[in-house]
């Protein structure tokens, strides 16, 4: 599934010995639901590759509510992007919302990995530019749509979501009131969207 992923965001086909230096440098690891990856105020030292099942990025606040900046499936990367490469204390945590099955690397790992195969370089690259969009997207849509909106076009792009994930973390990830979204389901689809 890494092989594959690599070589669809590369454009390029690794060699046995790269694959080979690929797998040296991941590790398999098992989450329960409910398992942390990462807490809050510790570094994050590892990134991970979701082979099997689904995780969530978020913050709490200081009344205890949680605010989820990702939602995430089978093929996505998962980590403290920041504290993995500042090695800062991170301000997330992460866990499993299904029993999940990673691939497990580390900074050094993976630098080794960007030294030696170019195809990761050009997959970084692909990811960086496809995040970068996403991101900016997510920003347009936070301070330019309607919950309503946002809601539908979360559903239209990303339909699965809605299978894995329960409904308060939806609302949390769309930035509404659990009530909200259960309000919006409720209602009729207007044909404007």
């Amino acid at each position: 599934m890494l092989r594959k992923y690599i070589e669809q965001y590369s454009g390029s086909t690794l060699t046995e010995e790269e694959f080979a230096l690929v797998t040296a440098s991941f590790r398999p690891r098992h989450l329960r639901k409910k398992q942390y990856f990462l807490q809050e105020g510790d570094v994050s030292k590892n990134m991970a590759f979701i082979v099997k099942g689904a995780m969530r990025q978020y913050s709490v606040d200081e009344k205890g509510g949680e605010h989820i900046i990702f939602l995430c499936t089978e093929n996505w990367w998962v980590g403290d992007r920041e504290s993995f490469t500042m090695l800062t204390p991170s301000r997330y945590n992460i866990d499993a919302v299904e029993d999940s099955d990673i691939l497990v690397t580390t900074s050094e790992a993976f630098q080794g990995l960007v030294d030696k195969i170019p195809a990761i370089n050009n997959m970084i690259r692909t990811m960086d530019q496809r995040n970068s969009i996403a991101n900016q997207k997510r920003i347009h849509s936070a301070i330019s749509l309607t919950a309503e909106e946002r809601y539908f076009s979360l559903l239209e792009s990303n339909p699965a979501l809605f299978q894995r994930f329960p409904q308060n973390m939806i609302a949390s990830y769309l930035g509404i009131s659990a009530e909200t979204l259960s309000r919006i389901r409720k209602k009729p689809r207007t044909t404007d969207h």
